[in-house]
């Protein structure tokens, strides 16, 4: 276990073995199954957190466009015509369709608080036990293996939603248009810009910008052990 995880997963031990040691065996079981409990409500409070705080930095206007590391792109190998598309962009044919459809998917995560705390809140205490020591971003990972795929569920008809508002999904339409500027892309790049197919590589892609975000904060929050045992050891302990 590495040592910045040791207020994490020991600190509700501490209180066990201190409370405990002149305790009958059932209060000292007593005592643990407290502390157990403690501890996964603690993980689930973290993982909201951090889930809260992602959304919030992703909804910022302009967050995922700014961020190289979950900037949302066209589908499929267009990723690549970065060139192309500044040409198109500067002759009016596409309006900056990148920046609108990276726009989408703040307005996505900002309605998505509710989505993932649904799911958080969905985990077990045994779950919150588990994830303690599942490394910097045990929890996340825990939450994308297991609720991956229902978040997607729920947050592509937001990402549809956010689409249609910041425009993006007209200026698709308008650039398939009698074979123009769009079918011609579409076929340089071997991919269907259609509806859908933007729909789902827009929320893909936004769902992997999100759990990058939230593990950035479940690592953040993490690295202070010293404050994330207290915190953990006062709710062990009710004060």
């Amino acid at each position: 276990m590495a040592f910045r995880n040791i207020p994490l997963a020991l600190a509700l031990a501490v209180s066990a073995v201190t409370a405990g040691a002149n305790m009958a065996p059932s209060a000292a079981v007593a005592q643990k199954a407290k502390a157990g409990k403690a501890a996964g409500g603690s993980m689930k409070g973290l993982l909201g957190n951090a889930s809260d705080s992602a959304l919030d930095q992703l909804s910022r206007p302009g967050a995922f466009y700014a961020d190289q590391a979950v900037r949302i792109l066209l589908p499929g190998p267009l990723q690549k015509a970065t060139k192309l598309m500044k040409l198109t962009d500067k002759a009016g044919l596409t309006n900056n369709l990148t920046r609108s459809i990276n726009d989408a998917a703040g307005l996505a995560a900002q309605e998505a608080k509710p989505v993932f705390r649904s799911a958080i809140d969905s985990m077990t205490l045994t779950d919150g036990v588990g994830i303690v020591t599942g490394g910097d971003t045990g929890g996340t990972q825990y939450l994308r293996r297991t609720s991956g795929d229902v978040l997607r569920q729920k947050m592509r008809p937001l990402v549809s939603d956010a689409l249609g508002k910041t425009g993006a999904l007209k200026q698709l339409d308008s650039l398939g248009r009698g074979g123009g500027t769009g079918s011609m892309l579409g076929a340089l790049a071997g991919v269907d810009l259609s509806r859908d197919g933007l729909i789902d590589s827009v929320t893909d892609q936004a769902m992997s910008g999100i759990f990058t975000y939230i593990g950035r904060e479940e690592s953040n929050f993490r690295k202070n052990p010293l404050k994330a045992g207290q915190k953990l050891l006062d709710a062990v302990t009710g004060k």
